[in-house]
């Protein structure tokens, strides 16, 4: 089955201990590497996300940056 460019599916298996493997196609496109925090978001609805870790690191820069001109 053919994709549409920079779409991809991939399946992983969940060990005993609730972890999977991140397939090594993926983690090269992505540039995931070992010690990487990744971010998951959850909907009962629609299912788990992994955004692409750039994604959230303008969240948090946001959210821990001081103020302007305020106290640290």
């Amino acid at each position: 089955m053919a994709y549409p460019e920079g779409r991809y599916a991939w399946t992983a298996t969940v060990g005993e201990k609730g972890q999977i493997v991140i397939p090594k196609q993926a983690r090269e496109i992505f540039g995931i590497r070992p010690g990487d925090t990744l971010l998951l978001l959850g909907d009962v609805e629609r299912g788990i996300a992994i955004p692409n870790k750039g994604a959230f690191e303008g969240l948090f820069s946001a959210a821990f940056e001081e103020e302007k001109g305020g106290e640290p």
